[in-house]
């Protein structure tokens, strides 16, 4: 097996290899991938910081991306030297304990055209290169060392597929004056899974929706609109190899058969108010609907390293919000799915919401963990969900050991579109939008970053016009009242009580990083990030950044120091102040 990574100044390539990324999680000074570990737990062994110390907590340098725009990175640290994403898929390598700039790949998009905003979730290092992702649906591989391309290939074709745009939309229509922030397409925005010499990654943008700005300046997502017909295409998961790039296998998320059963509730038993009738005689009228089923994946995949498989969550069917042209539960989207990572094949899947119209998408990563289950440790998988549960499942057999209370508001979970419009919360924003959790298994606590924007779901139509038959569309848009973010420690020994919350003045969107040091950091739209004792959510320190902090924080050491890194650039869809910087914390000497 090739080493994974290049030499690199506190580390041999050679000592490097597959073993040494299966136990990242033991790796006190170095944060190799995503989640830290395979398991995505997102917690840092690291206690230099803590609740004595965290008041001297100061900036040790700010990185300039040199762009301002919605930056969502995940920084990766290995042997001193910071890798990281920018906004349109650029790539840089920083020295971790000045912030220099040793190398920058700055990506030529194949397509001017952009589905769903510029953001990237991060990169990922292994076998002497880093890998990115990208806008356009690439998969891109740099040498580690230099940040040259070794190879590129294209995921998707991006032109496969109609869009949705304003057309759709009646005249009069008050959103006629909004402009377009995005529609369903293609692109990728999360970090590769390196794995076993395979390069894991999904597509996005599938089923999206037609996106359009708000009025008001600052104020989150203008609206969501769904329009009956045939957009885009399946979304996938996919294994390359990580030398050539060639593919190895693809999982698509919409497949023949997706009708499924008709479930009338979800499988924890929440009716979800369908016209099974009327789905049923559709079906003759839509026998390829799963042709253009959508399902994005929006996070990097888990993998337990014992079995081999891995642990993923998919996105909304296509069309987003208006269901009349997709009969079924429209499996396997809205759901969590077990692969084996070696073959692709499926295990087994959860759908959290057969047939959605919400935009609940499965969009925060699951995290791997052990469970006292009646006296005998089971393997579990959590996940954070938009609907405001975080679900724990046996991830042998997908079986559901319980759900969390719920660590937002909710109204109208599962409420069906009028013309007058119906109030429904936590809505597509969440619950937990696409933050990623962290989990201190010694606590057996899990952290959730929590958004509370309630939305407006209401139906209209474009009439008819000649030979060209009415065509209905769903508007989902945020109600005018005020918005807030909980922070949620949630108590796995006891089937997940909330065992404190914090609420934030803005929603949270970006992640959690939970520290051996006994804090948990998060960032907020305003600028704000602040850090939280573990214990009782009361907040021991804040600094602000200038631009939103919306991405997840990581920390690792060098020289027995240690570091909190996190991106600050904000987020256009959630009408956050936008920047470019990358913000690295250590402890003021005495």
């Amino acid at each position: 097996m090739l080493p994974l990574f290049s030499e690199a100044p506190a580390a041999r390539a050679e000592d490097i290899g597959d073993d040494r990324l299966k136990s990242a999680a033991e790796s006190r000074g170095d944060w190799l991938l995503y989640g830290r570990d395979y398991g995505q737990q997102r917690f840092s062994p690291l206690d230099q910081v803590n609740a004595g110390t965290v008041k001297r907590l100061v900036p040790k340098w700010i990185y300039q991306t040199g762009s301002a725009a919605t930056f969502q990175t995940s920084p990766l640290i290995a042997g001193g030297v910071m890798y990281l994403t920018t906004p349109y898929s650029h790539v840089v390598a920083l020295d971790a304990q000045t912030g220099r700039e040793k190398w920058r790949y700055e990506h030529k998009r194949a397509s001017e055209k952009i589905c769903c905003g510029p953001a990237n979730r991060g990169a990922a290092l292994g076998y002497g290169k880093v890998y990115v992702a990208t806008v356009d649906a690439h998969l891109v591989a740099l040498d580690q060392v230099t940040g040259k391309p070794v190879w590129d290939i294209a995921l998707a074709d991006q032109g496969l597929g109609a869009t949705e745009d304003k057309k759709a939309l009646a005249a009069g229509d008050p959103l006629q004056s909004r402009n377009v922030t995005g529609s369903t397409g293609v692109g990728a925005v999360i970090a590769p899974l390196v794995y076993d010499g395979k390069i894991i990654i999904g597509i996005t943008g599938v089923g999206y929706g037609l996106h359009l700005d708000s009025p008001r300046s600052g104020a989150p997502l203008g609206a969501v609109v769904g329009v009956s017909g045939r957009y885009g295409r399946p979304g996938f998961l996919a294994a390359y190899d990580a030398e050539t790039g060639k593919k190895i296998w693809q999982f698509d998320t919409t497949q023949e058969g997706w009708e499924g059963s008709f479930r009338t509730e979800t499988p924890d038993g929440v009716p979800l108010h369908r016209d099974v009738a009327a789905e049923k005689a559709s079906l003759a009228t839509y026998p390829d609907a799963w042709r253009y089923g959508g399902g994005s994946i929006w996070h990097t995949p888990a993998i337990d390293t014992a079995t081999g498989i891995l642990y993923f969550g998919v996105g909304n069917p296509s069309p987003q919000a208006a269901d009349s042209t997709r009969p079924g539960d429209n499996l396997y989207t809205v759901s969590l799915v077990a692969l084996e990572a070696a073959t692709g094949r499926p295990v087994w899947h959860f759908q959290q919401v057969p047939h959605d119209m919400w935009g609940y998408d499965v969009a925060s990563p699951p995290t791997l963990f052990d469970l006292d289950v009646d006296g005998k440790t089971v393997p579990a998988v959590g996940e954070a969900s938009k609907l405001g549960w975080y679900y724990v499942h046996d991830r042998r057999s997908g079986a559901l050991l319980f759900k969390s209370q719920a660590f937002v508001p909710q109204d109208n979970l599962f409420a069906t579109p009028t013309p007058e419009g119906v109030r429904i919360t936590p809505g597509p924003a969440g619950g937990s939008n696409w933050s990623p959790a962290s989990l201190d298994a010694a606590r057996g606590v899990v952290y959730v970053a929590g958004m509370h924007i309630p939305m407006i779901f209401r139906t209209a139509e474009l009439p008819a016009q000649g030979d060209k038959p009415a065509v209905p569309y769903s508007i989902i848009e945020p109600s005018h009242e005020d918005n807030w973010g909980t922070l949620t420690a949630l108590d796995l020994k006891d089937k997940g009580r909330i065992a404190w919350q914090t609420r934030t003045d803005q929603p949270l969107i970006g992640g959690v990083l939970a520290t051996a040091g006994g804090l948990v950091f998060t960032g907020e739209g305003s600028g704000a990030f602040s850090a939280f004792d573990a214990n009782t959510g009361a907040k021991v320190w804040s600094f602000n950044c200038g631009a939103g902090v919306n991405a997840p924080p990581v920390s690792y050491e060098i020289d027995g120091k240690q570091y909190i890194a996190v991106a600050a650039g904000g987020s256009q869809i959630w009408g956050f102040r936008q920047g470019g910087a990358v913000v690295v914390f250590g402890l003021m000497q005495d």
